[in-house]
């Protein structure tokens, strides 16, 4: 405990950590006073059938991403996941499309051009979700809750309103980036999730004390069980440490392997969070294209990529997730950026030729390494699912792994690392005294 208070004494004292720190706050403080701002000429008193549409399912979800917005008919209703969804486009553009790859080779001016074209495919998507979702309100709640009637007017100003908010949000994420803590956008998703654990925590210990809820037995159970795979998720979270080259040599079937123990860059989980994230702004789009309907009231397509316990939304989930995590490591890993500065540095592999040779081994170790880890991955993110089914109530299911608990804890152990970095650059001891922390790996941030 005084190790804990001499380390946030520390952290005080580094004026320039104290300013990014009291930076983020306010803005993530700003962000969650928007959150409960309704929009203007709807009656917040008369929300009760959106709150109770949000309760599970997809749009309750949804409305975990929002930190409540979704189901407070606020301003930032639709949240930051269509700034997400447009930077997937981006991204998937870069790999198949000449005029993106060569954005993406000019520096700091192509980056800067990426992110305008990325702001720009976000405006539409805003424009195309937001009357999707005013349409939804007027399905779902009565007509006396439009203070101003249905009108033209309300329409436009609240498309409006509701682009500019998630807009907003958008800035506010990148001011943390530039003058707080780093990772703006991930820290703005995060604090969503955080601001509805605590209502799912004490919806699930009331409907265990009921008569049929298992009682404090069951509950705790259940802690236990959570415990588990929050562990579970910190070690894929973190990634493995680096592969031994003679392990390596082990996978791609090289017996000639030395006994001296050299390490290569690659990781079981290189990708981080970045798949589930990809993958779960995408299994938003069907519910999208639906007006954020009720899932009882979809039929086909629609109604089975909206059941989170349904076989095709979480076949699908999980193989998007596995192939997203193929995609995102060959994208954030080049074997051959990483032969040539081994062979740059004098470096080389024992018993594999440098160049095309190195290039080849290190491109078959790391398919072959993804694929546990892909798997593990879409476990994970699929494990909610089992939780309904096995009586948990849909709120706190989505701790029990799934985009949600990997996202929490991916951030706040990046958070710390940042901090950590902070205090070991000016000679302070780190956060933890038996290793420093380790965050997701390079490049692995939500965006």
């Amino acid at each position: 405990m005084r190790g804990l208070i001499d380390t946030i004494k520390n952290i005080w004292k580094i004026e320039d950590l104290r300013q990014r720190i009291l930076f983020t706050l306010g803005i993530l403080l700003i962000y969650r006073l928007g959150s409960f701002i309704v929009l203007p000429g709807i009656d917040p008193g008369q929300l009760d059938a959106l709150q109770q549409q949000t309760s599970g399912g997809v749009l309750g979800l949804l409305n975990m991403f929002s930190g409540g917005a979704f189901a407070r008919a606020s301003i930032f209703s639709l949240g930051i996941m269509p700034y997400i969804s447009a930077s997937i486009v981006v991204q998937l553009l870069g790999i198949a499309v000449p005029y993106f790859q060569r954005l993406q080779r000019e520096g700091e001016s192509g980056r800067r051009k990426i992110n305008q074209i990325t702001r720009y495919l976000t405006v539409a998507i805003l424009i195309v979700q937001a009357p999707g979702y005013l349409k939804n309100l007027q399905v779902q709640l009565p007509e006396t809750a439009f203070v101003m009637g249905s009108t033209t007017f309300f329409y436009v100003s609240s498309v409006i309103i509701l682009t500019a908010g998630s807009m907003f949000i958008m800035w506010l994420g990148e001011r943390i980036t530039d003058r707080g803590i780093g990772n703006g956008i991930s820290l703005i998703i995060m604090i969503g999730i955080i601001a509805r654990l605590p209502y799912a925590l004490f919806a699930e210990f009331a409907s265990r004390l009921e008569e049929t809820g298992g009682g404090l037995v069951a509950f705790l159970v259940e802690m236990i069980i959570l415990f588990f795979v929050f562990m579970g998720v910190i070690l894929l979270v973190q990634g493995t440490r680096k592969i031994p080259v003679q392990y390596a040599k082990r996978i791609v079937g090289n017996k000639q392997y030395g006994g001296v123990r050299q390490y290569i860059p690659l990781k079981v989980n290189s990708a981080g969070v970045m798949p589930i994230i990809f993958a779960q702004a995408l299994m938003f789009v069907p519910i999208t294209i639906a007006g954020f309907a009720e899932s009882d009231a979809l039929t086909g397509f629609a109604a089975a990529f909206s059941n989170l316990t349904g076989f095709w939304y979480n076949f699908t989930f999980a193989t998007m997730v596995i192939l997203f995590t193929y995609f995102y490591t060959a994208i954030t890993i080049n074997p051959s950026q990483m032969a040539e500065d081994m062979k740059k540095n004098g470096g080389f592999i024992p018993g594999v030729k440098p160049g095309r040779k190195t290039v080849e081994f290190l491109d078959r170790i790391m398919s072959r390494i993804t694929f546990p880890g892909s798997l593990f991955l879409a476990l994970i993110a699929i494990m909610p699912s089992f939780a309904m089914m096995a009586g948990i109530s849909n709120q706190w299911a989505q701790f029990y792994g799934g985009t949600s608990l990997l996202i929490l804890v991916g951030v706040v152990l990046d958070t710390l690392q940042q901090i950590e970095s902070h205090l070991l650059m000016r000679h302070y001891d780190g956060l933890m005294k038996t290793g420093r922390i380790k965050g997701r790996t390079g490049g692995a941030s939500v965006i």
